[in-house]
């Protein structure tokens, strides 16, 4: 057998790939750190947000009151006022998944604005867990959660 430069890099530039699909298939370990959330009352834990890139960003507390018959510029600025914010529409849904009985069974507003103008926002539906848009003018419910970072 006769061994060359060319030759061995050609086989570690092949073992390189070998080792790259072995890690991409290969179990990985997800280690989050120990928590404690203290929940004030009548508020819930909703559970944990996943970022894009699938590590767990916060997790999510539903605060305790609602309003009803609210614009959406009100209920932000009423959910703000009450220490929070308005849901993004991942945190409705992980909401209407986990927490559906804490919900009047009709829409709440969500904090995101529709990307088809300034003009609408989305909602999530807590009767049958659709996900739509109003107009900003519009009067819906709205509930208030707060973010625990990880």
């Amino acid at each position: 057998m006769n061994i060359t430069l060319e030759a061995i890099k050609t086989a570690y530039k092949d073992f390189g790939a070998m080792i790259s699909a072995f890690e991409a298939k290969a179990p990985r370990t997800l280690v989050l750190p120990s928590e404690s959330i203290e929940l004030q009352a009548d508020e819930h834990y909703a559970g944990v947000i996943v970022g894009e890139n699938g590590i767990p960003t916060h997790h999510l507390v539903l605060m305790a009151g609602q309003v009803s018959d609210i614009t959406w510029d009100d209920a932000m600025a009423w959910a703000t006022k009450a220490g929070g914010e308005l849901p993004t529409r991942a945190e409705q849904s992980l909401l209407f998944a986990n927490l559906k009985g804490q919900f009047e069974p009709n829409w709440h507003w969500s904090c995101e604005q529709h990307a088809a103008g300034p003009s609408t926002a989305w909602f999530q539906n807590f009767s049958y867990g659709g996900q739509d848009n109003y107009h900003l003018s519009y009067e819906g419910r709205a509930r208030a959660v707060r973010r625990v970072a990880i």
